[in-house]
């Protein structure tokens, strides 16, 4: 997948998907690079897609072991879903912390690949 394609298939995951303050962004996008790597699918009807959903669930108890939670909305603090625009505070906190989850599910997800 060339990188522009790789930036707007994630582009929406933002704020909890869609900003509703659902699953962080980064782990669903994490969620998706581990069913890439181990998922089931035509070409390969033998994989149960097991291994994906081994990875998966790994994934996220590793990702709660760090940030205690997985939904925007309490990694924030606040709720992304009610519409207007965040504060000058609440931009800075989007500006900080979000990079610290993506790096962080990135991390794990370089463990879960064995790299």
């Amino acid at each position: 997948m060339d990188y522009e394609t790789s930036l707007k298939i994630g582009n929406a995951f933002g704020g909890g998907m869609g900003k509703m303050g659902e699953t962080c962004g980064a782990v669903t996008g994490a969620v998706m690079v581990l069913s890439l790597a181990y998922g089931a699918g035509q070409e390969n009807s033998r994989n149960t897609g097991e291994k994906a959903y081994d990875r998966a669930g790994e994934f996220i108890r590793k990702f709660r072991a760090c940030h205690a939670c997985i939904s925007c909305r309490d990694l924030l603090g606040f709720d992304l879903a009610s519409g207007e625009k965040p504060e000058k505070e609440k931009g800075k906190i989007i500006s900080e912390k979000c990079p610290e989850y993506v790096r962080d599910a990135a991390e794990i997800i370089e463990q879960l690949l064995g790299r």
